[in-house]
């Protein structure tokens, strides 16, 4: 029996195309194109013609600045401080949590028995609200009801003051977010970890290999990929901070849990500056920008 070749897909160049084709793809695309261009495209071009205008919500005039408001931003200590605060934020949640996923993406891959309801559970603090799960957060953190607080009391340690201490607070967020994003992230390394032969595997057995030697050779070689977008996408994650901050501290104590966004909406919805907002939102995206194309990079050499 001969072996039939699949033949590769050709594609149709556009001039071949009639014009009452392209006409029609077009019309089909338009509904799409136009929320695309009202909801986003209109938005960021908006935004950006603010960052050079002074513009106060309740006034409709909007001077021409120039970089003012660039200047203005960093020769302002309070934009450094949540600029600080971000970055340890950032550097607490993302290792952390990209290490927490794996482990659980590594316990869930066995066949155990219930496997498939835990990863349901691990999975639904994604889907739930950021508002309702920082309340009930809020009382775990109580410093006199709470529950951790009544845990460590049984145990004899003194209760710790989760959010109302400069010393424990933005802690106390990091491992709130770990927690609620550590499911999205553990199913999508979970993906990559059944997407491996099980010949590898077996191969390795034969061999004689142990546990680590499994996991350094065969498994975190072919996790790459899936790691590298758990680290970019949790990066940007935790740069976007916002819903806990807000219900939990709201900034406090003393700022030490001011982040950059929700310094942004403190400039733009408490001061009403809404140009000066705008500049910091395009700091935001240019070091997002920044961090994404190292993390690809660094990605690029180390394979």
């Amino acid at each position: 029996m001969k072996r039939i070749k699949n033949q590769p897909s050709q594609r149709v160049p556009l001039s071949a195309l009639k014009r009452e084709d392209i006409h029609t793809g077009l019309i089909c695309l338009l509904p799409s194109l136009i929320l695309i261009g009202v909801f986003t495209l209109y938005p960021i071009a908006h935004s950006l013609f603010l960052s050079f205008h002074k513009w106060s919500i309740l006034s409709p005039e909007k001077p021409f600045v120039g970089f003012d408001n660039y200047i203005k931003m960093f020769r302002t200590g309070e934009f450094w401080l949540t600029l600080k605060n971000t970055a340890l934020y950032t550097l607490g949640v993302v290792p952390v949590g990209a290490a927490a996923s794996l482990a659980l993406a590594l316990l869930l891959n066995r066949k155990l028995f219930c496997s498939g309801f835990f990863r349901t559970t691990y999975f639904l603090p994604v889907i739930t609200s950021t508002i309702a799960i920082s309340i009930v957060w809020l009382w775990l953190y109580d410093d006199n009801n709470g529950l951790f607080n009544i845990v460590l009391r049984r145990f004899g340690i003194s209760g710790i003051p989760w959010l109302v201490s400069s010393k424990y607070a933005l802690v106390s967020i990091m491992l709130m977010t770990i927690w609620k994003n550590a499911g999205y992230h553990m199913i999508i390394l979970l993906a990559g970890l059944q997407s491996i032969p099980d010949t590898y595997y077996e191969a390795a057995d034969m061999d004689g290999a142990n546990a680590w030697q499994k996991f350094r050779y065969i498994t975190w070689p072919h996790i790459i990929p899936a790691m590298l977008f758990v680290l970019i996408t949790n990066t940007i994650f935790t740069f976007q901070a916002f819903g806990q901050i807000y219900t939990m501290t709201g900034g406090g104590p003393a700022k030490s849990t001011s982040v950059i966004v929700y310094y942004l909406y403190q400039r733009a919805f408490e001061a009403r500056e809404m140009g000066y907002a705008s500049a910091v939102s395009w700091v935001i995206f240019i070091i997002l920008f920044i961090l994404t194309a190292l993390q690809l990079k660094i990605a690029k050499r180390n394979n």
